[in-house]
C-alpha cells in the first residue's frame, strides 16, 4: 500500500474507533473485534493484549496508532517479532510505554522504541519460546478463520511438522532466531511480511473489476470482431427495411410510414428470433467454418437483443397507428369512430376480415406480458414456470401475426418450418423411450450427481449440454445441464446438478427424503460407515461416492453443442471453472484420460508400456491448465476421485517415460497442469495464516499430497491473481491461448477483461 493508502487506513480506523469507543475514550477486548472486524476470537485476544502497552484491559487510541504505526512502517524483522509474539501464546503484553505521543516528525522514533519493545521479554510477559502446544493452538485458530476442517491427526502432524522443521536444536521449543531463519527458507513469505498491516487486519476489499479495453483498440476488436460485425449487419438490414416500406407509404403521412417502416422490421425481427434458438442446427453449425465467422456462442445475448428491439419497435408502430387513426376520426369523410379503428373489424383494415386492429391489440398484450415474465428477477427467483410458460406465447403470437400483417407468413416460411422440424425431432427423440436413473449420490453443498442409463444413439462431445425432464418432479418442465462424463464412456450419464432454484432444489429434496443416510434409525452410524468405505475406494473406484440405487424415469433433449468444443481444436487452452462451473472440464478432463489410456500399449511379454507418438486428427493440444476455484473445502469432493485418477495417470506416465522411449511432447504428464484455490482461506499474505500456509507446504512435500483436497496438487488459499497467471500463461508461449469459463457472470467480466489485455480469445458457457 502506498503512503496515501496507509494514511487513509489509519484515519478509518481512528473513526472506527472513536465511534466505538466510549466516553473515556477506551475499548474493551469486544469493541476492537467490532472495530478492526476481526472475526477470529485468538487472533483478536492476541491482537488485543500485544496492543494493550499497560495491561489495563483496554485500549487507546494512543495505544493504538503506536502499535499499527509499527506494523506498517516498520520493517519485517519488526514484523517478524510482532508475528512471534501473536504465536507465543503464554505471553501476556509487551513491556513499551504506551504513552509517547505521535506528533509530526516523530513516527519513526516510536516505531523503533515500539518495536525494541515488542522484541523484549520477561518472565511475566511471556516464555520468549514456542512449544509445540501453543503451535498446535495457533494452527487450529487459522484452519477455523480458513473454513478448513482436518481430522484432529492431521492437525497433530501439521504441528509437528513445522515444529520438527523450526526446532533446529532440538531444545523442544521454538526461539525467535529459529522462527526467523525457518522463514527465511520460505522467500515469498518473508516478502509477504513487507506487506502493510492494513491488509492484515481488516477484510480483503472486494475485488475490482478490470478496466474493459476501450472498443477501437485491437484487444478489444479480438474477442469482439463477429460480435461487432453481426450488430453492424443488423442494424442496417433495419435501416434499409425501414427506409423501403417507409418510402412505399410516403404518400400517406408521417404516421403510416413510420407504422409501416416498424412493421416491415417487425416481420424480419419476430421471424428470425426463432432461428437464434435452433439448438441441434447451431450444433451442427459449430462443426462447420462458420463457427470461426459467426457469434454462435452468443445466440442466446442475441435472441434477448431481438426481444427488446421487437418490444420497443412494436410500441413505435402501435403508437404511430393511433395517431394515424386519431387523425382518421377527426376526419369528416370517416364513417368510423376512434375505438371502431382501435378495437374493431368493421373498418376493414387487414387482410382477413378487417382483424389488423384488434389483432395487433392482442400481440402487444402477449409481447408485454412475455417480457414482464422473462425479466432475470423473475426467471432466477424461483419462479421458473411463470417464464417458462408465458414463453410458449410465441405459438398464438405467431399465429395473431399471421391474421395481422399480409407478408408475415412469407418471412416465417424458413424459419418458421425449420423451427417446428426441429421441435418435432427433439419431442420424437426425446419421448420415443423413457429412461432410468440408475444412480444418484448426494454431494456436499447440495449437489446431486445423476448418473442416467445412456441411450444407444446418443452421441455428444466433451462439453455439450442435454435438457433434462423428470416427470416425478415437474411433468413439462425440462432443464439445461452440462453432461459432466466423457463421451467415451458407454454406460451412462453423468449430470452434476446445482440446488440453485425451485426445481434442482425439489430434485435434491426428493431423493435425500428416499435416502437411509439422511433418515430413519442409525442415520450417524450409516453415514459414517459410507464415509469410511468412500475413503478407502476413491482411488479406485470413478464413482465411489455416498450413493443410492434408484430407477427413476426420465427424458433427456440432446445433446447440444457449446463454445467448449473448440478446446480441443485450441493450443494452449485454460479452463477456468468456478464452483459447479466445473462440470462442462470434468468430461473434457475425463475424455483426455480416456485418450491417452486409448494410447497405451502393453506388450504381451514383458510388460513393457509405451504410449503411441501419434495423436488424435481432432486434437491440437500443446498444453492445457485446469483451475478450478471454490468457496469451500466440501466443494472439492465433487470431483476429487476425478483429479485423483488423472494425477495417478500423469504420475504413472512420467516414470513410464523416463524408462522408456521418449514420449510424444502432448502426453497428459506434461501438457496438463491442475491449479486449485479455495477462497474462504486465509490468503498468504494475511499475517494470521503464514504459520498455517508453511505447515500445509512442509507436510504436502513430506506426504507428496494436499491435506485438504488429498491430491498431489497444493490447494492455493484465497483468489488467484489473474494477472499473474495470465502472465505466466503468456510467458509459456504454447501456442494461441484460448480461455474457456464457466461459473458466475462477475468473474466472467473481470476474465474477460484481462483475456482482452493479454490478447487472449475467451468463451464462456452459456445455455
Amino acid at each position: 500500500m502506498t503512503a496515501e493508502e496507509d494514511a487513509k487506513w489509519l484515519q478509518w480506523v481512528t473513526h472506527q474507533f472513536k465511534t466505538i469507543a466510549g466516553k473515556d475514550g477506551e475499548i474493551n477486548l469486544q469493541d476492537f473485534k467490532k472495530a478492526l472486524q476481526v472475526k477470529e476470537s485468538f487472533f483478536a485476544e492476541r491482537f488485543f493484549v500485544l496492543f494493550d502497552s499497560d495491561g489495563s484491559g483496554t485500549i487507546t487510541l494512543q495505544e493504538l496508532q503506536e502499535a499499527l504505526t509499527l506494523l506498517i512502517h516498520g520493517s519485517p524483522m519488526d514484523k517478524l517479532k510482532f508475528l512471534f509474539q501473536v504465536y507465543d501464546v503464554d505471553g501476556k503484553h509487551p513491556w513499551w510505554d504506551g504513552r509517547r505521543t505521535l506528533r509530526e516528525g516523530q513516527r519513526e522514533r516510536a516505531v523503533s522504541v515500539t518495536a525494541q519493545h515488542w522484541a523484549s521479554s520477561s518472565p511475566e510477559t511471556g516464555s520468549g519460546s514456542i512449544d509445540p502446544d501453543e503451535l498446535r493452538t495457533v494452527l487450529q485458530s487459522c484452519l477455523h478463520e480458513s473454513a478448513i476442517s482436518l481430522p484432529q491427526e492431521k492437525l497433530d502432524q501439521l504441528a509437528l511438522v513445522l515444529f520438527e522443521s523450526a526446532d533446529k536444536d532440538c531444545s523442544g521449543t521454538i526461539t525467535f532466531e529459529e522462527l526467523r531463519d525457518e522463514l527465511q527458507r520460505f522467500p515469498e513469505v518473508m516478502e509477504n511480511l513487507t506487506i502493510s498491516a492494513a491488509r492484515w487486519l481488516t477484510p480483503p476489499a472486494p475485488q475490482r473489476h478490470q478496466r474493459r479495453p476501450r472498443p477501437l483498440t485491437s484487444a478489444y476488436w479480438h474477442n469482439h470482431r463477429s460480435h461487432a460485425l453481426c450488430l453492424a449487419v443488423f442494424v442496417g438490414l433495419h435501416v434499409l427495411l425501414f427506409a423501403l416500406a417507409a418510402s412505399a407509404y410516403r404518400a400517406f403521412g408521417a404516421s403510416v410510414m413510420v407504422a409501416k417502416g416498424c412493421g416491415q422490421c417487425l416481420n424480419f425481427d419476430c421471424s428470425f428470433i426463432a432461428v437464434l434458438m435452433l439448438r441441434r442446427c447451431l450444433t451442427w453449425l459449430r462443426a462447420t467454418w462458420l463457427a470461426q465467422v459467426l457469434p454462435l456462442d452468443h445466440n442466446i445475448q442475441f435472441h434477448q437483443l431481438m426481444g427488446y428491439v421487437v418490444v420497443g419497435l412494436s410500441l413505435v408502430h402501435t403508437v404511430a397507428h393511433v395517431v394515424n387513426f386519431a387523425l382518421q376520426a377527426q376526419s369528416e369523410a370517416s364513417p368510423f369512430q376512434f375505438w371502431e379503428l382501435l378495437l374493431t373489424t368493421r373498418p376493414g383494415i387487414g387482410w382477413v376480415h378487417g382483424l389488423a386492429s384488434p389483432t395487433g391489440v392482442a400481440l402487444l398484450l402477449l409481447l408485454l406480458l412475455m417480457f414482464a415474465c422473462s425479466s432475470s428477477c423473475v426467471r432466477r427467483r424461483g419462479h421458473f414456470e411463470v417464464f417458462y410458460w408465458t414463453h410458449l406465447s410465441y405459438l398464438p403470437m405467431w399465429l395473431l401475426l399471421i391474421l395481422h400483417g399480409p407478408n408475415f407468413w412469407k418471412w416465417l416460411l424458413v424459419p418458421g418450418t425449420l423451427f417446428f422440424l426441429e421441435k418435432t425431432i427433439s419431442l420424437a427423440a426425446s419421448r420415443m423411450a423413457a429412461l432410468n436413473i440408475v444412480e444418484v449420490n448426494l454431494l456436499p453443498s447440495k449437489v446431486t450427481h445423476l448418473l442416467i442409463k445412456r441411450p444407444p444413439l446418443f452421441h455428444y462431445r466433451p462439453g455439450d449440454y442435454l435438457y433434462l425432464n423428470i416427470p416425478s418432479i415437474a411433468r413439462y418442465e425440462w432443464h439445461p445441464f452440462t453432461i459432466s462424463s466423457a463421451p467415451e464412456q458407454k454406460d451412462t450419464i453423468w449430470l452434476h446438478i446445482r440446488s440453485q432454484g425451485q426445481w434442482t432444489n425439489r430434485l435434491f429434496e426428493s431423493f435425500k427424503k428416499s435416502d437411509p443416510v439422511f433418515y430413519g434409525s442409525k442415520r450417524l452410524s450409516r453415514r459414517l460407515e459410507m464415509k469410511r468405505s468412500q475413503r478407502k475406494s476413491q482411488v479406485s473406484e470413478m464413482c465411489s461416492e455416498n450413493h443410492q440405487f434408484c430407477n427413476v424415469k426420465c427424458y433427456i433433449d440432446g445433446p447440444y453443442g457449446t463454445p467448449t468444443r473448440r478446446i480441443f481444436a485450441s493450443e494452449h487452452a485454460v479452463l477456468i471453472g468456478a464452483g459447479i462451473g466445473i462440470t462442462p472440464f470434468a468430461s473434457i478432463l475425463q475424455s483426455i484420460l480416456y485418450r491417452h489410456q486409448k494410447r497405451k500399449h502393453i506388450c504381451p511379454s514383458c510388460q513393457h508400456s509405451w504410449m503411441d507418438s501419434g495423436q488424435d486428427e481432432d486434437m491440437k493440444l500443446h498444453k492445457v491448465d485446469f483451475i478450478w476455484i471454490n468457496r469451500d473445502q466440501q466443494s472439492f469432493e465433487w470431483f476429487v476421485s476425478l483429479l485423483t485418477k488423472l494425477e495417478m495417470d500423469q504420475a504413472e506416465e512420467t516414470q513410464e517415460g523416463r524408462r522408456g522411449p521418449a514420449l510424444s511432447s502432448h502426453h497428459v504428464g506434461r501438457f496438463l497442469e491442475l491449479h486449485m484455490y479455495m477462497t474462504s482461506a486465509l490468503s498468504k499474505n494475511d499475517i494470521k495464516a503464514i504459520g498455517l500456509q508453511m505447515a500445509l507446504d512442509l507436510l504436502a512435500k513430506k506426504e507428496k499430497k494436499d491435506s485438504i483436497t488429498g491430491l498431489q496438487t497444493r490447494t492455493q488459499p484465497g483468489r488467484p491473481d489473474w494477472n499473474k497467471v495470465f502472465q505466466k500463461v503468456a510467458a509459456e508461449k504454447k501456442g494461441k491461448v484460448q480461455v474457456f469459463f464457466c461459473g458466475s457472470p462477475a468473474l466472467a467480466k473481470i476474465l474477460k477483461g484481462h483475456c482482452e489485455q493479454f490478447s487472449f480469445k475467451f468463451f464462456q458457457e452459456n445455455f
